[in-house]
């Protein structure tokens, strides 16, 4: 048992290490910038990239994950029952019945309630268990050893605008610090200790600007699929089979629901996402009638109950009031945008 202990807290250890390097890269291109170059005239944008991109990278390293409410765990008496089952039949029902109230239009590849035995819930729509963190995440997207964290719900936002930040910030130092490289390999810089900064400054913010730009792409058009990274390799499970758009509401709305309907808060680091994490609205169910009943349980099993969907809130609802013909247009808009950023 104590072996078992160090060894996780080992672990928690060993993976703040990529978080201390990039905030050691940070500090020290900092210093580059501002102490040994000090270009006075690109200073004060400088320190606005630099403020809003730490502001949110540490939004989302400390951001806790949002996890299940306690509606979603079993009640006790079903929980024993569950444990002492050793037929996963059996299990199942137990899990249909405590499943009947909840909001769930997802379920396994196999047609059955999706539950963590490690966490002891029934996994909400979008919600995976994270083996990093040992714990179910609401919306999970994947886990950030960048920033020794889950993204998902609570901190997906966060992490788009530290992408977009970090993006900006790597940009704007090689493009200023472009001319002084130059003159370093033509042999016209002063010879000066600050040569080696200006060699480093310009590879590290080059070497970055490529790798987060073809991270910042991929998750814009994540953003306008409405999709998870999980659910873009492993499409969401409906009633009416899988589906790699069943979530996505039209490029637009799906903006909206990861940075709020109030456009003045989509460029700062504060949480203004939609919705509780739990339920999200779907496209099946705003166009298939039989979709507004639930049906939970598995074909075979001959104990179809048609279980109601939970009412939306008002901002679900908002993003369900537009029509469908225009998510079609504004999802091919988006597919030629994104290829053309990814491609060309």
């Amino acid at each position: 048992m104590a072996p078992t202990h160090i060894l996780r807290c080992c672990q928690r250890g060993l993976s703040w290490i990529p978080v201390i390097f990039i905030a050691l890269v940070v500090c020290w291109s900092y210093y580059a910038y501002v102490v040994e170059l000090c270009i006075l005239v690109y200073l004060i944008f400088f320190h606005l990239s630099f403020i809003m991109f730490v502001w949110s990278y540490w939004k989302t390293i400390f951001t806790k994950p949002a996890n299940p409410s306690k509606e979603f765990c079993l009640p006790k008496p079903e929980k024993e029952r569950y444990e002492k089952e050793a037929r996963p039949e059996s299990q199942q029902e137990i899990l249909w019945r405590a499943a009947s109230t909840l909001p769930l239009y997802t379920r396994t590849g196999a047609g059955a309630i999706r539950y963590c035995d490690r966490c002891q819930v029934i996994k909400p729509d979008r919600c995976h268990h994270c083996s990093a963190c040992d714990m179910c995440v609401l919306k999970m997207d994947h886990h950030c050893p960048w920033v020794n964290n889950c993204v998902g719900f609570s901190n997906y936002k966060f992490f788009i605008l530290f992408l977009a930040y970090s993006l900006v910030y790597c940009l704007f130092i090689a493009a200023t610090v472009l001319q002084y490289f130059i003159k370093f390999w033509t042999n016209e810089l002063a010879d000066t200790h600050a040569k080696f900064h200006v060699l480093f400054l310009f590879f590290v913010a080059a070497m970055f600007c490529i790798s987060i730009l073809s991270l910042f792409s991929y998750h814009l058009w994540l953003v306008g699929k409405n999709r998870s990274t999980i659910e873009a390799f492993r499409a969401p499970v409906f009633r009416t089979g899988s589906d790699k758009n069943g979530f996505s509401l039209g490029f637009r709305k799906n903006i909206v629901q990861v940075f709020g309907d109030q456009k003045k808060y989509w460029l700062l680091p504060v949480f203004t996402s939609q919705g509780d994490g739990l339920t999200f609205p779907t496209r099946l169910v705003n166009a298939d009638v039989e979709q507004a009943t639930v049906n939970l349980h598995p074909e075979p099993t001959k104990i179809v109950t048609d279980l109601p969907a939970s009412p939306l809130s008002d901002s679900q609802n908002r993003l369900l009031s537009n029509d469908q013909q225009a998510n079609h247009i504004e999802d091919h808009l988006i597919a030629i945008i994104i290829k053309l950023l990814l491609f060309n």
